[in-house]
């Protein structure tokens, strides 16, 4: 498989079997979040992997019953760290959270090579995450992704053309 057909391929799964991750597709899972890059080659952030079913049970709470978490057999928490992160994006922003998410994008996609499936969570109670996971206060918990096996394939959504998300030299301008 190509980064092409990954990129057209992957979906949100919302369903896993009950299947274990064999250690080989967990190593390769762990090096592309450890290879991603980061503004300034920071690397702030720190991965929790989450396998134990009882606190998978917790954090569904804490991610506002998305209930079908507790279905994989993992679960992986992206936290960063801000002051680490390149403060001066564009001349004011922290990078913490864009550093964050390339590690995620590589982890998501190199999880659907491996026929996993992953499925992108923002709706979260961070202060609660952290209790669960004893994250310290000085990080930020960005996102989280169950990944296992999907029960099913999610069918394509559709993506908007070229033409409505895109302008020529000024914007809006077509």
């Amino acid at each position: 498989m190509n980064v092409s057909d990954a990129i057209k391929g992957r979906r949100s799964v919302r369903g896993y079997q009950i299947l274990k991750i064999e250690p080989h597709k967990l190593d390769k899972l762990w090096e592309a979040l450890r290879l991603a890059p980061s503004a300034c080659n920071s690397q702030p952030w720190h991965f929790v992997v989450v396998d134990d079913a009882e606190l998978i049970r917790e954090l569904v709470s804490a991610c506002n019953k998305n209930h079908f978490m507790a279905e994989a057999p993992l679960i992986v928490v992206g936290c960063a760290d801000e002051a680490k992160a390149y403060p001066k994006m564009a001349g004011s922003m922290n990078t913490f959270a864009i550093d964050l998410t390339i590690a995620f994008d590589h982890l998501t996609l190199q999880a659907y090579e491996l026929g996993l499936g992953t499925c992108w969570i923002g709706s979260f109670q961070e202060d609660e995450v952290k209790r669960i996971l004893k994250v310290p206060q000085s990080l930020r918990v960005v996102a989280l992704t169950p990944i296992g096996y999907p029960k099913e394939v999610p069918a394509d959504r559709g993506r908007k053309p070229w033409s409505e998300i895109s302008s020529s030299n000024y914007y809006g301008q077509k």
